[in-house]
């Protein structure tokens, strides 16, 4: 949802209230950390070497901080969202004079010995219809940042202007990438 101005602390705690009503926006629930990803949908998936395997806790820790959000200007709010499964959040997003706005909630927290991270998925009032899961592995080559993502517009608006929606969700994307490579490089001398 596009908000005009910059929303008080009181109207994202109404609109959290709202979302926390809601049900998710699609029905794929998870699907980003399985095998396929459902048809009907843009698929992205972004494989990013951090580091060698000591690299794998700095990146858990920029995971756990919303380090990857907080670099490309997303917010969330409230403000230290705990990663727990059911926990609705916004994300909001300067853009101009308004903010975007988009209600999401934790789908599933992956938690192993050499994997950690997230699913979100998108609720109603979203500009988008989908989720994505951040989450970092360490593997023999290093550790990776792996986001894996399934969308498409939700609403009429969002069709319209789907190509400078699509650019902006690829720059978030290559900004979320670039926040936790420099927090684990930053955290790691």
């Amino acid at each position: 949802m596009l908000v005009l101005g910059h929303p008080s602390a009181a109207t994202l705690d109404a609109l959290l209230g709202e979302a926390n009503k809601e049900e998710l926006s699609y029905p794929e629930r998870g699907a980003t950390l399985g095998g396929d990803l459902p048809s009907g949908y843009r698929h992205d998936r972004h494989d990013l070497r951090l580091g060698g395997p000591e690299a794998f806790d700095r990146a858990v820790t920029g995971l756990r901080r919303w380090v990857p959000h907080e670099g490309a200007d997303i917010h969330v709010f409230p403000p230290g969202q705990p990663l727990l499964e059911g926990a609705t959040f916004l994300a909001h997003l300067a853009f101009g004079p308004a903010e975007i706005v988009a209600p999401c909630r934790v789908v599933s927290v992956v938690e192993e010995a050499d994997r950690f991270g997230f699913v979100y998925g998108t609720l109603p009032g979203h500009p988008e219809r989908g989720e994505e899961a951040f989450v970092v592995e360490r593997r023999n080559e290093g550790t990776f940042f792996v986001i894996t993502a399934f969308s498409r517009p939700a609403g009429a608006l969002p069709w319209v202007v789907a190509p400078v929606g699509r650019a902006m969700q690829l720059a978030i994307t290559r900004r979320c990438l670039g926040a936790l490579t420099r927090f684990v490089r930053c955290a790691g001398n």
